[in-house]
């Protein structure tokens, strides 16, 4: 049984010692959030600058999108648009200001937050226990930011030409509150950081023995059928290009899921493939 020790190594900590810890170390992490928000909310205009940017015809993705396709040889454009945002309510602007900046700063403190929470944990973990954990922290955190990009380069600005494009009836004025672009764009981006989770918790899955490699085997094809279907209703164009930049990002996560899962010892994998190619006599 391990018993936990204090910096200096000799002093045993107690429950209350642990709840000490716990209360300074939420203490740093909320003062360097609260300063990141701080910074975030005196920059207003910078930060709603790159924040509604995605409402812009010539956002980078588009230009990005419409060159790779001109070098290709093809010829295809997106046609101009623009998002009217408005504020229904008389303190809307002031409330996403203030909320924008607060998620924000706990993003943009999350790397340090994750800091925080291995020291906490290490000294209850022996010393391969801590590089293992080390590890998954670190690749954990670099995958989310990862997942925000794409959602903030690629899901979002799709979602937000399709939905902002669609028409009922040309009686129909689309207008977008402030708010509802918001909480779309914080919603996409943080589910995209999450998404990008997948490899990392398909790991630890198979490090306690609920998921094998044979699964991603047996259920590629689904797989593949309801990425195609997530992609076409994130992109919901003709272009096949334009599908192919969403679906093959989450295919590949779906894949490297499957390369950080142990494979089977008892050839379950082989059993599986055979059970599933197997005609039933008549």
């Amino acid at each position: 049984m391990k018993i936990s020790k204090s910096k200096k190594g000799s002093e045993l900590l107690t429950f209350g010692g642990h709840l000490e810890v716990l209360r300074r170390m939420l203490f740093r992490v909320c003062g360097l959030a609260a300063c990141v928000a701080l910074f975030v909310f005196c920059f207003k205009e910078e930060t709603f600058k790159l924040l509604l940017a995605p409402s812009e015809w010539d956002f980078v993705t588009y230009r990005w999108i419409e060159r790779v396709i001109r070098y290709c040889g093809g010829g295809f454009h997106f046609e101009e648009f623009h998002v009217d945002l408005i504020a229904t309510e008389l303190s809307s602007q002031f409330m996403t200001h203030v909320t924008t900046a607060i998620y924000l700063g706990l993003l943009g403190a999350s790397p340090y937050i994750v800091y925080e929470l291995f020291r906490f944990v290490s000294p209850a973990l022996y010393e391969n226990e801590k590089k293992n954990v080390k590890w998954v922290f670190l690749l954990g955190t670099i995958m989310f930011f990862i997942g925000c990009a794409v959602g903030y380069f690629m899901v979002f600005p799709m979602t937000l030409r399709f939905l902002a494009t669609y028409q009922l009836s040309a009686n129909i004025t689309e207008q977008v509150s402030l708010d509802s672009y918001m909480d779309n764009f914080l919603m996409l981006i943080f589910v995209m950081g999450i998404v990008f989770e997948m490899p990392l918790v398909s790991w630890l899955l198979s490090k306690i023995g609920l998921l094998k490699r044979s699964f991603f085997h047996k259920y590629r094809r689904h797989a593949i059928v309801g990425l195609l279907v997530a992609a076409a209703f994130i992109t919901p164009s003709s272009d096949p290009f334009t599908l192919g930049i969403v679906f093959f990002p989450l295919y590949g996560l779906f894949e490297l899921s499957a390369f950080f899962v142990k494979n089977d010892t008892n050839g379950d994998a082989d059993d599986e493939d055979e059970d599933s190619t197997e005609i039933a006599p008549a």
